[in-house]
């Protein structure tokens, strides 16, 4: 089993090094001086072996503070509660969460289909010694900081320690439940395809790991202990069955099919996508519409993706409406919750960056444009014209803003009434700053992801994404919003910031893309 597990890591470090010499290959300027034979440059493949080395042990710490830190830390202010206690709680719930989603080995990674189903290699030593090696990982991952937060927070050193043995144990329970469902049905889970009843469990985990707080009921340091006890028996238990599981060759032919394996790059426009895309595009040969030009081309492909575009915009509408409503009761019936409410909307609004940031559905929209539009259209020279480029890029900044104002909206206006409910405040101007500079924040990102796929147009003809530079783009992205999370500001003065910011970049982004869209926007090879 060690041999397959160094074969399998030698496999997995060969392509991420080749990605990472493809992805230097395709940064500006240096693509035009680094010849093709690149990838036989042994100096560069060295340099590349010992970024990807440094990849996987980054990989193994950033993720685990990045989660406690947002998803917990962050929060614990809002409640009047113990700390430690509120720490435990809301870690419990979210290792339930967490270890339904992701289960490590039911994931069809590349790795696994060329390992597994191209290169034969034995798929119960391949599956078993990856999983030990994620599951070791998340141990030393977590360890680190559940001490260090759980110092911070004043929880006993023994329960710090075992939190990360805990969320193996929820794993490993998980991972046998999925082998005994298999044996049962003789059907595989895929994990990156999350089932109706997954989606239940995890909101009602979400909803007891932040509300009951709130009611001041919490899984306490005696309760934890004795759900540890139970998860470390029956992840015990769970270890032997996984162990001496046989038919893991059954179990990842169905997993690791072509469409699964290559579903699993969000960002890329794969087959799998592209057939869940077109059952939700409505052929209506009755659709019409009263514009002409670039408008009509563009108002017809929306009516007819409607689903695509705006679904899952309504629903995110729908949850932030239930969230508003659960804290406008929260705060009649908790005077203490109440007053942590208004105190945090005096400061915190620049955490809400990363909230939009989130929320923001530009990045998918972009990719379904490509996918049931652009990738056809950019094989016609005329439609790569300045004229018919900026014509169509108008409309779509357009229909993107009004797709992202509606959450953004709510999340304004209910922000501003939070602000009122929870007592006020004494300038009347932060509830105009709350309102408009949430909307601000919509239209800057999307502005920003359409500036972003008509300069950088990471996409070829395959539809899969092959941009170094915008993934780049992508990740500093994330960790300027994520970095808001630390910072803490008066509203009135951080949301007059941020307007005249968004207003700035976006005239600046827009003045760029209508100057080098024509140029750039264009297949990749």
């Amino acid at each position: 089993m060690i041999k397959t597990f160094i074969t399998s890591f030698k496999l997995k470090n060969t392509y991420r090094t080749n990605s990472i010499i493809y992805s230097i290959k395709q940064l500006p300027i240096i693509r035009k001086i680094l010849p093709n034979s690149l990838y036989k440059n042994n100096g560069l493949k060295i340099f590349a072996n010992i970024i990807s080395i440094l990849c996987e042990i980054i990989g193994i710490f950033i993720g685990k503070i990045i989660y406690i830190a947002a998803m917990i830390v962050s929060v614990l202010s809002l409640y009047n509660t113990n700390q430690a206690d509120t720490f435990i709680h809301i870690f419990t719930f979210l290792t339930l969460c967490g270890g339904v989603l992701n289960t490590y080995m039911l994931n069809p990674t590349k790795d696994k289909y060329y390992a597994i189903i191209l290169m034969n290699i034995n798929a119960r030593e391949y599956g078993l010694s990856n999983y030990y090696y994620q599951l070791l990982k998340l141990i030393i991952g977590f360890l680190p900081f559940t001490i260090l937060f759980g110092m911070t927070t004043g929880i006993p050193i023994w329960i710090q320690i075992i939190l990360s043995f805990f969320v193996v144990a929820v794993k490993l329970i998980v991972m046998n439940y999925s082998i005994y469902r298999f044996k049962k049905t003789k059907k595989a889970s895929n994990e990156n395809l999350p089932t109706k009843f997954v989606w239940g469990f995890v909101g009602v985990c979400l909803l007891l790991a932040y509300g009951l707080p709130a009611a001041n009921i919490m899984i306490n340091q005696t309760i934890f202990l004795f759900v540890f006890i139970i998860s470390m028996i029956l992840g015990i238990y769970s270890l032997i069955k996984i162990h001496i599981f046989k038919d893991y060759k059954k179990m990842y032919k169905q997993i690791l099919t072509e469409t699964n394996v290559y579903a699993v790059e969000k960002n890329s426009g794969t087959q799998a996508i592209k057939n869940v895309s077109l059952k939700q595009i409505e052929l209506d040969e009755n659709y019409v519409s009263n514009k002409s030009g670039f408008a009509y081309f563009h108002d017809l492909f929306v009516k007819r993706h409607k689903k695509i575009l705006t679904e899952a915009v309504k629903k995110q509408s729908v949850v932030i409406l239930v969230i508003f409503i659960i804290l406008a009761i929260g705060i009649n019936i908790n005077g203490e919750f109440k007053s942590k409410i208004n105190n945090m909307l005096t400061v915190f609004l620049p955490y809400f960056v990363f909230i939009m940031y989130c929320l923001n559905r530009s990045s998918s929209v972009t990719q379904a444009m490509f996918m049931n539009c652009d990738h056809s259209m950019l094989t016609y020279r005329i439609y790569r014209t300045p004229k018919v480029i900026l014509g169509i890029f108008k409309e779509r900044l357009r229909t993107l803003i009004i797709i992202n104002l509606l959450p953004a909206s709510i999340i304004g206006f209910g922000l501003a009434l939070m602000l009122y409910l929870s007592g006020g405040t004494d300038n009347t101007l932060n509830y105009a700053v709350l309102i408009a500079s949430i909307i601000a924040m919509s239209i800057f990102f999307s502005v920003h992801y359409l500036v972003m796929y008509y300069l950088l147009q990471p996409y070829n003809v395959n539809t899969e994404m092959k941009s170094s530079t915008y993934k780049a783009v992508q990740g500093i992205t994330y960790f300027v919003c994520w970095y808001m999370i630390q910072i803490q500001l008066p509203t009135l003065s951080f949301g007059i910031a941020t307007i005249c910011f968004c207003i700035a970049y976006s005239l600046i982004s827009l003045f760029i893309a209508y100057k080098y869209a024509p140029k750039t926007f264009k297949l990749r090879i």
